[in-house]
């Protein structure tokens, strides 16, 4: 080889700039990309901590806006129960009060109203003046009709009445409701107020007497008392015969017993005692 010949070469591979530029910025990409995605992250960390926050907020508030409406409710509750019941109390108190002011409102321009159209016609208007009238002439006609002649006027009246067909049944049925209630207590009145063992046994009804029978045998009779027991106030009711041994005599009077019928047994008083004439007349009843 000459000495002037030049030597080849000899590449020797040796790492580029380039390759050692990427490994050195992969690592910074690398800090900088986890530098700009943290916030990022901490932001969806936060996110998902305020979605639970928000979560939890209206399910509390729920529960609070429950609480008052069962509070509102119970509330109104009480104060409809105790509105409902002072109502119901004051009715209770003024209802037989409005009656009592209305029949008898009705009662006084009903009789004042006889006799008022003749004294209006007269020039005389006096309030009240036609209902003392009235009254005046319900004694006059009590104290006529005590007497004989007004007892013949009205035995003739009364003939007439009951010759007309329809007429007669009406003042019959209301003589008899009359009658029971007269003071005189005649033959034609509730002569005694009695209970009776009806329907069944143990069960015991309110009656009134209004006629004894004789029921007779062959060979024997008994004593039995014609019983009304009303079943509708005091006009509409049955009728039953009953053995005088088996009637219970109470001391209760005739108007008393009426009473204690039309009040639907409101009126009844608290012990019932039985005459002394028969003081084992109900346990003698008992064991028949």
């Amino acid at each position: 080889m000459a000495m002037g010949e030049a030597k080849p070469s000899v590449l020797i591979p040796m790492p580029s700039c380039d390759r050692d530029r990427d490994l050195l910025v992969a690592p910074a990409a690398a800090a900088a990309a986890a530098t700009h995605a943290s916030p990022s992250t901490r932001a969806g960390a936060g996110s998902d901590d305020g979605d639970d926050d928000d979560e939890s907020k209206p399910s509390s508030a729920s529960a609070a806006a429950a609480a008052a409406q069962t509070g509102r409710e119970a509330f109104h509750k009480v104060v409809h129960s105790w509105a409902s019941k002072k109502f119901m109390t004051g009715c209770v108190i003024l209802f037989p009060i409005t009656v009592t002011f209305y029949v008898t409102w009705w009662f006084f321009c009903f009789v004042d109203g006889f006799f008022s159209p003749i004294y209006a016609h007269l020039g005389i208007n006096i309030f009240g003046l036609g209902f003392v009238t009235s009254i005046a002439f319900i004694f006059v006609v009590g104290v006529f009709m005590s007497s004989w002649v007004g007892t013949s006027i009205l035995g003739l009246g009364e003939w007439f009445i009951k010759r007309m067909p329809f007429v007669r049944h009406i003042y019959n049925a209301s003589k008899q409701i009359s009658a029971a209630i007269s003071p005189d207590q005649n033959k034609h009145a509730f002569k005694e107020m009695v209970i009776i063992r009806h329907p069944r046994i143990g069960e015991y009804a309110f009656g009134f007497i209004t006629s004894e029978v004789l029921l007779q045998d062959y060979s024997s009779e008994e004593h039995m008392c014609c019983v009304y027991v009303p079943t509708n106030h005091l006009y509409i009711g049955d009728i039953f015969l009953v053995s005088s041994n088996d009637v219970i005599r109470p001391n209760i009077s005739v108007r008393e017993g009426i009473e204690i019928v039309v009040s639907g047994g409101m009126s009844m008083p608290q012990v019932l005692s039985i005459l002394e004439s028969e003081p084992n007349q109900l346990s003698r009843i008992r064991t028949t």
